[in-house]
């Protein structure tokens, strides 16, 4: 799992945004750098805005100062939108060899401080390596590190020690590139849904067909299970791709059809990469309605996926429990929904911008950075509305200040909410995986949503003339099919 490297040096660091909730400004200068007023621009201590280069000059370390964890990580994750990642390493050992050869040719005490400053370097590359090791699937960023490294090797050819790092430094590299490329073949085994006319057009389930209730009775229980496959979901979702929709938002026009679509392909590539996303939590849910044939059985299923959602919420699973909630109040099954009140409605009310549920997080939130317990840390965030959130302050905000300035302030705030996701990725699951439950909902078969459609006319029938005639033309589609 990538996550903020701890930090392994003795070297003094300031913790990567300190005050989460509060107002305290990350990126502070430090003492030995001094208050600037030119390039880049400080505000009450805090760093606001610079040209690209001078805010990769403040990236790299110097004998006498270290960039802390909350600039290294901003920069890292903004810098994309303005330049790739290879085109940083290769400036930044420039700066390096600079560095170097003004060391070499300076006094015997600078001479010495060689090594000094070569551990900086090591630990700004295993820092950049750890927290985004995708930056390196480019074959050009891996040969600018090795040829960093190779430079920063000379400085300590006695004893080995920054070669070893280097070495072990690299292995993690190609570790993390290997583990997302399993992680994408996982993810290219999607289940199909049902589609085949004989399945839907069924007067009766089959006896021997397995449902929800049959593989796991206990809501509690299920919504464990939902936790531990969202858990591992979040494990694969990495700073990289969050910062993609504004990388690739900046290339399409402000048209606002086209913005929504964006965001949808984007939860698709994105967030929808493992097998049982909230589109496949919320269609399995109508799935298990919807097939069901005897109207009581009916109620019962949805009962039981209310309990499921109240559980998710108690846990701190939001993204499963908006799914559930969702799709239980779907047009599609909302005929089956007519005699049953639901008074979980407003922990989804759009109102005021999510005002219920951001308030809900919030407490999460808050319960998990003072828990001591794995079970109490646990935060999913609503990923679509995350991701929206992101999006939003990217365009209400300026990539650059009219001055052709970097916004560094904007990009601060975005990081900040990115680290916040990094924080809750990174709690260990505490609920043990129970495979058959699990199989069931990774491989169960669901339906499409025309095949809803027809599942809950098959049920319920059509009300009035207009449900009649969709309800004819669909059945008619799916005959034709064969």
């Amino acid at each position: 799992m990538c996550m903020v490297p701890k930090m392994r040096e003795s070297m003094p660091q300031t913790p990567i945004f300190p005050s989460m909730l509060g107002s305290a400004c990350s990126g502070q200068v430090q003492p030995e750098m001094g208050e600037q007023c030119g390039d880049p621009v400080y505000q009450d201590g805090c760093l606001v805005s610079g040209s690209l280069e001078a805010l990769i000059e403040r990236l790299v370390p110097t004998v006498d100062y270290y960039p802390d964890r909350t600039y290294i990580f901003t920069f890292l994750l903004s810098s994309r939108v303005f330049i790739h990642p290879h085109e940083i390493l290769a400036k930044v050992g420039q700066i390096c060899i600079k560095q170097k050869q003004q060391l070499e040719a300076g006094t015997e005490a600078d001479k010495a401080k060689l090594k000094s400053f070569a551990a900086k370097i090591i630990q700004l590359l295993r820092e950049w390596t750890e927290t985004f090791p995708f930056d390196f699937q480019d074959e050009r960023s891996r040969k600018e590190l090795k040829e960093i490294a190779q430079r920063i090797t000379q400085c300590d050819e006695e004893n080995g020690t920054i070669k070893k790092s280097i070495s072990q430094m690299m292995q993690n590299v190609l570790l993390a590139l290997s583990t997302r490329g399993q992680f994408q073949e996982i993810r290219e085994k999607i289940r199909q849904p049902v589609t085949d006319k004989g399945t839907i057009l069924k007067a009766k389930p089959q006896s021997a067909q397995k449902d929800i209730l049959s593989v796991c009775g206990d809501p509690l229980i299920l919504a464990q299970q939902l936790t531990t496959i969202e858990l591992e979901r979040l494990g694969n979702i990495y700073p990289e791709d969050l910062m993609q929709i504004i990388t690739h938002m900046d290339s399409l026009d402000k048209d606002n059809h086209k913005v929504c679509s964006y965001i949808t392909v984007f939860s698709n590539a994105a967030f929808h990469a493992f097998p049982i996303h909230p589109g496949c939590v919320s269609m399995l849910v109508a799935t298990e309605i919807c097939r069901v044939v005897k109207k009581k059985q009916r109620t019962r299923v949805m009962e039981f996926f209310i309990e499921v959602a109240r559980e998710c919420f108690n846990i701190g699973n939001f993204n499963s429990m908006m799914a559930i909630i969702c799709k239980l109040f779907d047009f599609l099954i909302l005929v089956l929904l007519s005699s049953f009140v639901f008074n979980w409605q407003h922990h989804m009310d759009p109102s005021s911008n999510f005002c219920n549920y951001r308030t809900a997080l919030q407490g999460a939130t808050q319960r998990s950075q003072s828990a001591n317990s794995s079970r109490e840390k646990i935060v999913i965030p609503v990923f679509n509305l995350f991701i929206k959130d992101i999006f939003f302050l990217h365009k209400i905000h300026s990539n650059r200040l009219p001055n052709g300035h970097i916004n560094f302030k904007k990009f601060m705030e975005i990081s900040r909410q990115i680290h916040d996701f990094l924080t809750w990725k990174q709690v260990e699951c505490p609920f043990e995986k129970d495979k058959k439950i699990q199989t069931y909902l990774l491989t169960t078969p669901i339906y499409t949503e025309e095949a809803l459609f027809v599942a809950s006319f098959e049920n319920e029938g059509p009300d009035n003339h207009m449900e009649k005639d969709s309800w004819k033309t669909l059945r008619s589609t799916l005959l034709n099919r064969a």
